[in-house]
């Protein structure tokens, strides 16, 4: 993919933090959006501003966690005859504490639109982008992705789905004309730590969320098949020199005691 310029990007969970910020880096660089989110409201506030700066933006409100989202996201889509040019996959939640501390339907609708909505909608839209070519993908992965993370365990499951598949991908559509790329922020300004344990004391960001979805479409147009964004990369090193065993103990033992700073019972 060459230019984001006159293009359509459709962004999932574009209501706020990275994938808000994916959505205005998009519309500066002169891209048309579809804003995919649950809230509506904030949705069309964000549209108007996005439409301030002379880019289209169509808002539909999806839950894409819920059985047959994908599919019906993919119809409203044609309906509203538009072709999709730069699909971005950011909408997804953790949890943090004790395993058994969530229920099984949580862990179930995490891992539904964490692994499940990103399958679909790379596999419903793709098709079409590599028919027109110069398309791209971008699939909104982690930092934790790289290493086990006890008491984060199905979140950082989930975000090694991600980037596993998405790395796969980037290559089966190599000359094919669609970039696929995944890009693993670490602590980002978000509403994530406020989902992954709502009674957590609030951290300062290690990065902004421009920054981060700068990084990741940059990445993008630079044919990058995976970028980690700010201070984190050190994570993703850890595997290659260390046993896995004593990743996971250095990793979780790390974590454990930056939970209980946080207030998060482990």
């Amino acid at each position: 993919m060459k230019t984001y310029a006159g293009k359509t990007a459709l962004v999932t969970g574009a209501s706020s933090g990275i994938g808000k910020a994916l959505a205005e880096s998009l519309a500066a660089r002169g891209a048309n959006l579809i804003l995919v989110a649950r809230s509506a409201d904030r949705l069309e506030h964000l549209a108007t501003a996005l439409r301030g700066k002379g880019v289209e933006a169509t808002v539909i409100a999806a839950d894409l966690a819920q059985p047959g989202a994908a599919a019906r996201l993919h119809a409203e889509v044609e309906r509203h005859g538009l072709c999709v040019d730069l699909l971005v996959n950011n909408a997804g939640f953790g949890k943090w504490g004790r395993f058994e501390g969530e229920s099984l339907a949580t862990y179930g609708e995490m891992i539904a639109l964490n692994i499940q909505a990103v399958l679909e909608l790379c596999h419903l839209f793709m098709p079409g982008m590599a028919a027109r070519g110069d398309c791209g993908v971008l699939n909104i992965s982690s930092a934790v992705a790289f290493v086990p993370l006890p008491w984060t365990a199905v979140y950082a499951a989930s975000k090694a789905f991600v980037l596993s598949f998405s790395e796969a991908l980037s290559y089966e559509f190599k000359g094919k004309g669609v970039q696929v790329t995944v890009l693993c922020p670490g602590n980002t300004e978000s509403n994530f730590a406020a989902v992954a344990y709502a009674a957590a004391r609030p951290r300062a960001p290690d990065d902004s969320a421009a920054m981060v979805a700068d990084v990741g479409l940059d990445a993008l147009l630079a044919g990058r098949a995976s970028i980690i964004s700010g201070n984190n990369k050190k994570v993703a090193w850890l595997p290659r020199i260390l046993s896995r065993e004593r990743v996971v103990a250095l990793v979780g033992e790390t974590w454990r005691k930056r939970l209980l700073v946080l207030g998060v019972p482990v």
